[in-house]
């Protein structure tokens, strides 16, 4: 009560001092408050000035010597300097209520506005606590890829809402909890939210279920996303693309429409090579000896033709078959001999998995041609290393297909069109005039 006393009468000297002037009281009165508070808020200013830099650098010096990496995010999100000003703050809570004591409506003006900014202040506080949090969970590797960022703002929207109740609260004086009112202000939020609502849902579904991580590669046609994920928030899902540009895709598209995750494959022990060639239906034949003879010299089927062809000819004499014409009994063809090669160079290609799914199949004819697909998985799952890895292979495939007798199909070509109608058109000249032709 004493220093409440003396700060009331020291608060009153000025407008004291104006009255002996012969000054009217409600011009000194006027005079008298508004340099109070211009003086309580220069005081106040300096005040802070000076506490938010000695809090500030106290904390650095402090988080320079501990281990940890929590308090160094914490002066990197602005803690020290909120922290500091709360003791302006409560000073000038304290000294508004003597100062201007004789004037309530300007009293409690103040006092809302101080308590408006106090609510706020906390928030921010709690704030740069949440997102130092977020930072060093970032640093952990069990955290690294989690979908942080959604619960923080999660956390977030529920810390304002609060402090927004207390906010109104302080200005109307109404108890805003009561059952109409939160019932009206429920229905407001669900449908200004409601995309915040989705995607928090999404975001705890895609991270309970492990749907997607940050470093993922995902494909997601719908969005035009191919590449790595870079970040997952409560609204959007983040990916640099292999250009180097980005794409957001909403949270909850993740579990509402269908998208390919690369993860598996990256993984796993080897990335899958599935692609075929076209071999053109009509350089399909039967082996006749002298092919067999000549494929023979080829070292990867040797050892299969000669023990294909003892098994044919065998199965040929026991039911006396006439192989005077070809087509008779089992024949080898050189489709066949060239799919076992095919087979062959992929069980000795050092870049491919053994361990894992290997073939060499044939599919269903098509009017290109008939497919010969090659389906394995490199030990290489980078990226060059497996195109490098595939090139080779069908490099190999493709040049080797002539030693069979095969061709592979490929669409005519304008110069294949102007060859054939050349040649066509030399046939003519050819034909009406013979080169023994007298003229």
């Amino acid at each position: 009560m004493f220093i409440d006393f003396d700060l009331k009468e020291f608060s009153c000297l000025l407008e004291s001092y104006l009255l002996k002037q012969g000054m009217l009281p409600f011009w000194a009165s006027s005079i008298n408050l508004i340099v109070n508070f211009l003086a309580i808020i220069t005081i106040a200013y300096f005040l802070d000035r000076v506490l938010r830099k000695v809090v500030v650098e106290s904390f650095k010096a402090f988080s320079l010597k501990t281990k940890t990496t929590f308090d160094d995010f914490l002066v990197e999100s602005n803690f020290p300097r909120y922290v500091a000003h709360i003791i302006p703050l409560l000073l000038i809570k304290n000294i508004f209520p003597v100062v201007f004591d004789g004037f309530p409506h300007i009293l409690n003006a103040l006092i809302t506005i101080t308590t408006i900014y106090g609510i706020i202040l906390i928030v921010k506080i709690i704030r740069s606590i949440f997102r130092s949090s977020k930072k060093y969970l970032r640093t952990l590797e069990n955290y690294s890829d989690k979908p942080l960022d959604s619960y923080m703002q999660v956390m977030m929207i529920f810390l304002w809402g609060i402090a927004l109740f207390f906010i109104v609260y302080e200005i109307t004086g109404k108890d805003i909890l009561s059952f109409a009112t939160l019932g009206a202000a429920s229905a407001v939020i669900l449908l200004i939210f409601k995309d915040t609502i989705l995607g928090f849902v999404a975001s705890i579904q895609v991270s309970v279920n492990d749907i997607v991580r940050i470093g993922d590669w995902i494909t997601f046609s719908k969005y035009g996303a191919d590449g790595y994920v870079t970040d997952i928030n409560l609204a959007t899902v983040r990916v640099q693309n292999w250009d180097n540009t980005y794409t957001t895709i909403p949270t909850y598209s993740l579990i509402s429409d269908s998208f390919q995750n690369w993860r598996g494959m990256q993984e796993s022990a080897g990335r899958r090579i599935k692609r075929a060639i076209y071999i053109k239906q009509s350089s399909i034949r039967f082996l006749t000896p002298e092919m067999i003879e000549k494929y023979k010299k080829i070292e990867l089927v040797k050892p299969y033709i000669e023990h294909r062809q003892r098994e044919i000819t065998k199965h040929n004499e026991k039911i006396n078959v006439d192989k005077s014409v070809l087509i008779n009994g089992r024949n080898q063809t050189n489709f066949g001999v060239f799919r076992k090669f095919v087979d062959a160079s992929i069980n000795e290609n050092s870049a491919i998995n053994k361990e894992m799914f290997l073939m060499v199949r044939q599919l269903h004819p098509t009017s290109k041609g008939i497919p010969l697909e090659i389906f394995c998985f490199s030990n290489d799952k980078r990226w060059q290393s497996y195109e490098a890895i595939m090139a080779d292979i069908f490099d190999h495939v493709i040049a080797s297909v002539p030693y069979f007798d095969l061709e592979v199909f490929e669409d005519p070509t304008g110069n294949d069109i102007k060859a054939l109608l050349n040649l066509n058109q030399t046939e003519v000249i050819t034909t009406s005039h013979p080169p023994n032709a007298s003229l």
